[in-house]
């Protein structure tokens, strides 16, 4: 049967002379309980680092055991067998590097004494991805020594090669049943027929490490010559010959990126993807955007081509997708169903591999900057304690059942939807969204039902879902009981209350209310139709009188008639349905219409016009995109109970106003305020999900500047 391993992401890659380590970043260095939870998923292999950058970081010969004797050792009392890895994208210690000779006797050293300490250990990676981690580090100059030649990159993929063949010598001595997994990222380019040399170029390169610890580089080899006159020995060379290094399993690592397309015709793509090779200018875009290449790029065609070229055994070694929960489910299920089809075939695929058990940081950037961006994984990590998410309980189920069951797997992921491609006519952003659903659309098999309230908050959830290919449908309470009697539904969102907490917030003494029963009766609406519900709340359940942030678990006490309302609705709630999701926010920025304070008062800089704020309040202003993605990550993550979901900042208002101005370039007419006001911000407890609030000013402005009058624009 097919097997779901686990992988914890380990990298130690050195920019410069800073290093950046994932297992402490990430914070699994300090939480040894972290394996407890990763045996809670049901899995029984592990891919596991003793890192030769860890264990002697500044002298190979000065060797510090003790985090891995504790981890190591926990693993087996939990009954996880460990597939060790030696180094992760890394160079080695400080005194050597991907182009030192000395690098593989010495990674070879590293090997046995790992094999000596841990006998028990029977399967390693001595080197992660050798070819991958020479591109990054000696052809595009990313990582260190920050090469950019193929001469480089060639010796640097052999050094590795080569310090795998000798690690495994080193390990068989002592164990000699070992067994290699030996991963590499493996894609494919296409390209125009002008652009077919370099695509033939990147393709046979694409082969050459695992080529070489195959045994196939010989004097016939097509790059047999090019790797001479890089400098490379024909000994070293000839020593691959005879497959001492040709893995046990070769591991088969695919990311949506890892298939390229080329194409002369650069204006049909964004300008982040222009590039060229010295002699030609092109495009190199995400393969996955083409519509032509349909059929062609995805799991199930490169583990075909791995299994065609070597007949070796196979397995996923690494299933990783940074973005929204949705895709990550989509993401595994499509690399799963792969696998299970190939094996059912006759190939011998042995495993998927979900990868980054608790997340990655900033490898959007490959590390080389220092954003904070955390991509979470079978656990979020930015609660008090690891928290697991859909992607966690979806591996318990494959482990189960071999099958994983949600309902936005009843869609394809962004990478099998028709507005993926890049077109002459349209550049896809970031920040834009498709047109908002209509109410009578047919939408087929079960959606999420948005009680939408007043349409600008419900249409832009609903946008967002779109979006986010989860199927969507904006009603009214009385078509909700017939829609969830007809079990058309699979999941709630009651967002009625946005747009009166917005009103309320920016007249503090007027007369709103939330509608109290209708809350109650929608959420048990929900509890008997055993549905998840999310329903959105407001900062004023707090008077801000604590002198610090409200969280979650702050007795209420409201600020103002609305507030008194608002948490008497959130208490109907939770008593109708106790695992609903209540989402509590403050100052909602982000509306399409500028009808939010941010767009007030981006309407009154443009114009010149000063803005007061006569009460030094301190606020949690929050980009109404982010709250939305958020709130659907937690809702399909089956999280419950009132979270607190706020960007991340707490400005006064006047701070806030100044911010948006220094977003647009403007001049800051804002009038002093007096200290001492109200702290009605917002923090959580239950973990901070929400990006910084600069971040979201930054993409606000971004999105909202095409209607902004024009000298606002031009400024």
């Amino acid at each position: 049967m097919l097997e779901l391993w686990g992988g914890i992401e380990c990298s130690i890659v050195r920019v410069g002379d800073a290093w950046r380590d994932q297992v402490a970043e990430t914070g699994h260095r300090d939480r040894p309980d972290d394996l407890d939870r990763v045996a809670s998923l049901g899995l029984a292999t592990l891919r596991y680092p003793v890192l030769w950058e860890s264990v002697a970081p500044e002298d190979p010969d000065a060797c510090d055991w003790a985090w891995h004797d504790d981890r190591l050792a926990r693993l087996t009392r939990l009954g996880l067998a460990p597939i060790v890895g030696l180094v992760h994208h890394g160079s080695g210690p400080r005194t050597t590097n991907l182009l030192d000779p000395g690098f593989p006797h010495g990674l070879a050293r590293h090997a046995g004494r790992v094999a000596a300490r841990y006998p028990w250990i029977t399967a390693f990676t001595p080197v992660n991805e050798p070819l991958t981690t020479a591109r990054f580090a000696g052809l595009y100059g990313h990582w260190y020594p920050h090469a950019r030649s193929e001469d480089a990159f060639l010796r640097m993929v052999v050094n590795q090669c080569r310090a795998t063949l000798l690690a495994m010598r080193a390990i068989r001595a002592v164990t000699p049943a070992a067994r290699l997994i030996q991963t590499e990222d493996v894609g494919k380019t296409f390209s125009t027929p002008a652009l077919a040399g370099q695509a033939a170029y990147e393709n046979e390169r694409r082969w050459l490490s695992l080529d070489l610890v195959c045994g196939r580089v010989d004097p016939a080899h097509p790059w047999h010559a090019r790797l001479r006159a890089a400098g490379v020995s024909r000994s070293d060379l000839d020593d691959f010959l005879g497959g001492e290094a040709c893995p046990d399993v070769i591991g088969v690592n695919h990311y949506l990126t890892s298939e390229r397309y080329l194409d002369e015709g650069r204006e049909a793509y964004p300008a982040h993807l222009h590039g060229g090779n010295g002699r030609s200018l092109y495009a190199d875009a995400e393969a996955v955007r083409i519509r032509h290449l349909a059929g062609l790029t995805g799991p199930r065609a490169r583990l075909t081509e791995v299994w065609e070229r070597y007949r070796r055994p196979l397995a996923v070694t690494e299933v990783h997708h940074g973005c929204t929960r949705d895709d990550q489910l989509r993401w595994l299920a499509a690399v799963w169903d792969a696998a299970w089809d190939l094996h059912e075939a006759g190939v011998p695929v042995q495993a998927v591999t979900l990868w980054s058990l608790f997340g990655a940081m900033d490898w959007n950037s490959l590390l080389l900057r220092r954003d904070g961006r955390y991509e979470p994984g079978a656990f979020d990590i930015r609660s008090p304690e690891p928290r697991l998410t859909a992607l966690g309980r979806a591996a318990q189920d494959l482990v189960r059942t071999g099958r994983m069951r949600h309902p936005v797997l009843a869609a394809p992921g962004w990478w099998g939807r028709a507005d993926r491609f890049y077109t002459r006519e349209r550049e896809a952003t970031e920040n834009s969204l498709p047109p908002a659903p209509h109410a009578t659309d047919a939408i087929p098999g079960a959606c999420i039902a948005i009680l939408a309230g007043i349409r600008p908050y419900g249409a832009v959830i609903g946008r967002i879902c779109t979006a986010r290919g989860l199927a969507s449908r904006l009603v009214d309470e009385e078509a909700l009981t017939t829609f969830l009697a007809e079990g058309r539904a699979w999941a709630v969102i009651d967002a009625t209350s946005l747009a009166t907490a917005a009103s309320a917030k920016r007249y503090p003494g007027g007369t709103f209310r939330a509608d109290i029963r209708a809350g109650g009766r929608v959420a048990g609406l929900c509890a008997r139709a055993s549905l998840p519900l999310l329903a959105f709340s407001s900062d004023l359940v707090f008077d801000g009188r604590l002198g610090r942030p409200a969280v979650e678990s702050d007795p209420l006490q409201p600020s103002c008639l609305y507030g008194m309302s608002e948490a008497e609705r959130e208490a109907g709630i939770l008593s109708a349905h106790p695992r609903a999701l209540i989402a509590r926010t403050s100052l909602v920025f982000g509306l399409d219409d500028g009808s939010d304070e941010a767009g007030r008062i981006l309407a009154d800089l443009a114009e010149g016009f000063s803005r007061s704020f006569p009460r030094g309040e301190i606020v949690s202003p929050t980009y109404l995109p982010d709250l939305v993605h958020t709130a659907l990550d937690l809702l399909i993550d089956g999280e419950s109970g009132s979270w607190h979901l706020v960007n991340a900042g707490e400005p006064s208002r006047a701070g806030f106003a100044a911010s948006l101005a220094r977003a647009t370039g403007l001049p800051r007419p804002v009038s002093p305020e007096p200290e001492g006001g109200r702290n009605t911000a917002l923090a959580s407890a239950r973990g901070r999900l929400m990006p910084p609030l600069d971040d979201a000013v930054a993409r606000f402005v971004a999105a909202c500047r095409p209607r902004v009058p024009g000298r606002l624009a031009a400024e």
